[in-house]
């Protein structure tokens, strides 16, 4: 298994333009950042499509289904974009989206009886973490469920994404400390980890959004001012 220090070098910083409320789950393909993120006072959830150079919101929509309105971790899958979308409690319900990347639109959904915290999408498949992802789940992309395993990591992840066979699973450990960790999605056993500790404003780097993409680590751990972080040396997490 591979453990990297925690020490992260910085490469760019990009102040969002908002406001973008309590943000979540992340993903970016070339200029185009996708951002999740819950607003708890008015009951409502967001997905944004930023200007991933300027940080200038394109285009938004609420994406709440009743009293389903926080939502999570989101993957990129081709021109969609697969969104958990839950009850604001532990032990309650979910929704799991699949939306146009390009226009947000709503394309199809199941339901879920726990609370799904992120999903990640292969080319088949589905992988889904609940409440601290204290249990992984698997469901085809029609929603049949294939099981579900304990996350015995240790790690509360936040965001996920598969790439190139293997899930790569952001969220945190013990007080102000978390990681990437790479798993076997066949056994949820851990390849790699990389570990991390907190930005300059004390928040940990993997405490909310967190993608991998052209071989730098992207993150989005802060709430207003929300800042895009782009990291290295992801490429080492990826061997």
């Amino acid at each position: 298994m591979l453990l990297l220090a925690a020490a992260l070098t910085i490469l760019e910083t990009l102040t969002l333009q908002g406001p973008l409320h309590h943000v979540q789950g992340i993903d970016i393909e070339g200029d185009t950042l996708w951002v999740s993120s819950v607003d708890k006072e008015t009951k409502k959830g967001f997905l944004y499509k930023l200007n991933a150079r300027t940080g200038q919101i394109l285009l938004q929509t609420e994406v709440q289904d009743g009293v389903k309105f926080h939502p999570g971790g989101l993957m990129l899958d081709g021109d969609s974009i697969w969104l958990p979308v839950a009850e604001y409690r532990r032990t309650s319900t979910a929704q799991i989206q699949r939306r146009d990347k390009k226009t947000l639109r709503l394309l199809s959904s199941f339901e879920v009886p726990d609370h799904i915290g992120c999903v990640a999408a292969s080319k088949d498949r589905l992988y889904g973490g609940n409440w601290d992802s204290k249990e992984i789940y698997e469901w085809t992309k029609d929603g049949r469920l294939l099981g579900k395993r304990p996350n015995e990591t240790g790690t509360r992840y936040q965001d996920m994404k598969y790439l190139n066979g293997s899930l790569y699973a952001g969220g945190l450990r013990e007080k102000g400390r978390g990681a990437i960790d790479r798993l076997d999605p066949k056994t949820l056993g851990l390849q790699g980890r990389q570990e991390v500790e907190t930005t300059d404003r004390g928040v940990v780097f993997t405490n909310e959004g967190m993608t991998l993409r052209g071989g730098y680590l992207y993150v989005l751990p802060e709430d207003a001012p929300s800042r895009l972080m782009k990291l290295a040396p992801a490429a080492e997490l990826t061997k």
